[in-house]
């Protein structure tokens, strides 16, 4: 799975073509490992119709700042650049997919 930084988000996630799903995740939470094969298992299925992207609060504060993400994993549905969708904590797959099926 692709992970972005405060450098490239503009680029990976505002200027997608495609929906992203952005994960904004930290290495010392359990649930943000968790929901890794999740992630992984939607990037697989959802490719042709939606990114599926990760982001370390530690190390990119700025992004983390401006989304007012305060709780470990928070998603996030990315369209046209904007925010569509926020979710915090994990889920199982089946889930996911109903919340962010609405987005895309």
């Amino acid at each position: 799975m692709a992970e972005v930084t405060d450098a490239d988000f503009a680029a990976e996630v505002i200027g997608s073509e495609l929906p992203v799903l952005v994960e904004f995740t930290a290495d010392w939470c359990p649930p943000c490992r968790q929901m890794a094969p999740v992630l992984s298992a939607v990037a697989a299925e959802e490719g042709e119709r939606l990114k599926v992207v990760q982001l370390d609060v530690d190390t990119n504060p700025e992004t983390t700042n401006a989304y007012k993400v305060l709780s470990m994993p928070t998603f996030m549905v990315f369209r046209g650049g904007e925010p569509v969708r926020s979710m915090v904590g994990a889920r199982p797959k089946r889930r996911l997919l109903e919340e962010i099926a609405e987005a895309l």
